[in-house]
């Protein structure tokens, strides 16, 4: 297929995506007294149980082996190295938010690491003093007016809403590098990512630990951690002020 169809249905369906999100989310939700819109949390919790019995199986045995058996050096150039592959979305959203400063801020990282990092094994930019920026397309939704929606848990993905997951299937259209590689190296960023989330799940160990296996309720202290972080990373004050962290579900897990 060429680069011009892809192009082309790629566009299509971030037009369908998007106006299919702006249907599905923009409707004011019923007010929460915790600030917290759930009206799927059996299943939720059901998805959860299931994640966490991942984590504790799969993924943390992995994570912290690989954190114990790399580098920090390696597992840095390794995380440098697949966001500087992601730098292009960022690029695009940055676009579509009007953002042009943004934009320019991810170009000239983009460039600088890709050519004096080596690709962007090395993130050389930041030792420039070139301020990093990131977003995606859920923050492009939240720029355009789209509501947050429910509150979902996605297998192996975990936390997200309504909006936040539509975002998440529209960005694995929005980076131009997925159009101008070819097979195999476009797959490159994706090992690179998943190497990186295990890189952060085995770092941050004991905080994932203590939120999963002994908090009394660990989806419901998962779930207003993760809204909490995602709303003030957006800058959406209004919905961030009404959860009360300490006010925690205290049902059975």
């Amino acid at each position: 297929m060429s680069l011009f169809c892809r192009a082309r249905r790629a566009a299509l369906l971030l037009i369908a995506v998007g106006s299919l999100a702006a249907c599905a989310t923009s409707d004011q939700r019923p007010a929460q007294p915790d600030g917290v819109f759930d009206p799927y949390e059996a299943q939720n919790r059901r998805v959860h149980a299931f994640n966490r019995g991942l984590d504790r199986a799969v993924v943390r045995p992995a994570a912290v082996g690989y954190s114990t058996v790399l580098p920090d050096e390696i597992e840095d150039s390794i995380s440098h190295f697949a966001k500087n592959l992601g730098e292009p979305s960022v690029v695009v959203n940055s676009l579509l938010q009007g953002d042009a400063r943004g934009a320019g801020i991810s170009t000239v990282r983009f460039l600088t690491n890709s050519v004096l990092g080596i690709f962007g094994l090395f993130d050389v930019a930041s030792d420039f003093q070139i301020p990093q920026h990131d977003t995606d397309f859920g923050e492009t939704l939240y720029v355009w007016g789209v509501g947050e929606g429910a509150y979902i848990e996605l297998p192996l993905l975990g936390p997200s809403t309504a909006r936040n997951t539509t975002g998440k299937v529209v960005d694995l259209f929005t980076n131009p590098l997925s159009y101008m590689v070819e097979s195999p190296e476009q797959y490159y960023g994706t090992v690179a990512a998943a190497a990186s989330g295990l890189s952060r799940r085995g770092r941050f160990s004991d905080t994932v630990d203590s939120i999963l296996y002994e908090s009394a309720d660990s989806y419901a202290q998962a779930r207003l951690i993760w809204l909490q972080n995602r709303r003030f990373q957006l800058g959406d004050t209004g919905t961030a002020a009404a959860i009360d962290p300490f006010a925690l579900d205290t049902e059975g897990f």
